[in-house]
């Protein structure tokens, strides 16, 4: 199978060309419903399931759904502060580090329980942002770039669906 499609499942991630209301209710709820979409797909993995790569070099799936769980919980903070402070320059992290740590190795349940506290949390405040809100921006100091909170929220929904597309493309290719 081609490598890029395994890593991109739904495709690099691409702006919206245009942002509706409807358009912004629909990514929210994207967010709003990741962590039962993504308890539903794993319910029933067997402790080998957890533990076999989405793709050949690739994470498990037991290092993605703890992932999530960092990048969801790093992303409820940085809408935090770009909430209550001037255009605040994020703290990145190395993801890749992050998921070779011991708790990556750990059982799911607790990162599950923590994306389903943290979308809770997390969509009251999407649900709540006014426009000015909307326009708000962080700096990325990776990149240099500045990022809106509007465009948050579809990076957001996409690395939602980006990641639920890596477990269950693997869960379709073996079978389970």
């Amino acid at each position: 199978m081609n490598l890029e499609l395994l890593k991109y499942p739904i495709g690099r991630y691409a702006a919206p060309n245009e942002w509706s209301e409807q358009l912004q209710r629909d990514l929210i709820n994207d967010i709003e419903q990741f962590p039962k979409r993504l308890r539903a797909i794993v319910h029933s993995f067997s402790l080998v399931q957890l533990d076999t790569p989405y793709r050949p070099d690739g994470w498990t799936v037991r290092q993605v759904i703890h992932h999530c769980a960092d990048s969801h919980m790093n992303s409820l903070m940085r809408f935090k502060l770009t909430l209550t402070e001037n255009q605040p320059i994020i703290k990145p992290y190395f993801e890749d580090r992050w998921a070779r740590l011991a708790d990556s190795e750990m059982q799911i349940e607790p990162s599950l329980q923590m994306l389903s506290g943290i979308h809770q949390r997390w969509t009251v405040i999407l649900h709540q942002l006014s426009e000015d809100d909307l326009e708000r921006s962080f700096i990325h100091p990776e990149t240099n770039s500045v990022i809106t909170l509007r465009e948050n929220i579809a990076i957001y929904a996409w690395h939602c669906n980006h990641h639920l597309a890596h477990i269950s493309s693997l869960k379709l290719r073996r079978g389970w």
